[in-house]
């Protein structure tokens, strides 16, 4: 059952997986909130581990950076290992102006500027949407913790270094990050269920940021909201 980028076998990774993009943040959440993990893959460092959360079977892998390299590990998770729900945890740069630091995001929706829908030959312009079963489990799951959280609008580039910023904020998106849009998509084709939990690493428009240390351990909120939705969803 391995595939080139996985090594698990059938039945090693869980119905449900949280895919932060840095595979040490993968290992920080096992090690810190899953009851005896178990490490199913090393391949490429691509990090990925299962356990259970409050008695619920939940993976965790990395999916690197960008939309190529999650559309690789999503697109094997959905259609080769049976996974029904992903939720990506990871960073995010402000964009609106009430966004700040270390608030969470959860995507409703994205827009991009990557041609990751090309493959499907579509006759217009895709929305990539989130799965609703997921959004309105996490946006429970946040009121509960008390969290900071935006619910909304958010790019997905394929640039890390983008100019363009301050024209998506007049359109009223949230943040930007880089993997969102192909899980979506991902998720849509395959009739799974996708979302993305981020927490604001730094405002580039403002000029702020978190220390490389904080994006890696620290940002808990988003993972304790992802995985008290993975609770919600049995």
């Amino acid at each position: 059952m391995s595939t080139p980028h996985n090594s698990a076998n059938k039945g090693d990774i869980a119905k449900t997986v949280l895919m932060p993009g840095d595979p040490l943040r993968a290992k920080f959440i096992a090690e810190n909130y899953l009851e005896s993990p178990v490490c199913y893959n090393e391949v490429r460092g691509m990090l990925g581990f299962t356990g259970k959360y409050k008695g619920v079977p939940v993976s965790v892998q990395g999916s690197g950076m960008g939309m190529p390299s999650i559309g690789i590990y999503t697109w094997e998770l959905f259609n080769v290992y049976d996974v029904d729900n992903i939720i990506r945890v990871g960073t995010a740069g402000a964009i609106a102006d009430n966004v700040n630091l270390r608030d969470v995001v959860i995507g409703m929706s994205t827009s991009t500027n990557s041609a990751y829908a090309r493959q499907y030959d579509l006759p217009g312009t895709y929305a990539p949407t989130a799965s609703w079963k997921l959004l309105s489990a996490a946006v429970e799951a946040a009121k509960a913790q008390g969290a900071k959280f935006h619910v909304g609008n958010i790019f997905s580039s394929d640039t890390f270094y983008d100019d363009t910023l301050a024209k998506w904020q007049k359109m009223g998106v949230l943040a930007v990050e880089m993997e969102a849009a192909a899980l979506y998509m991902n998720a849509a084709h395959a009739g799974k269920n996708g979302l993305c939990i981020a927490t604001i690493s730094d405002c580039p428009l403002r000029g702020l940021s978190c220390s490389a240390e904080e994006r890696q351990a620290t940002f808990r909120d988003m993972m304790e909201i992802a995985l008290e939705t993975a609770v919600k969803l049995g």
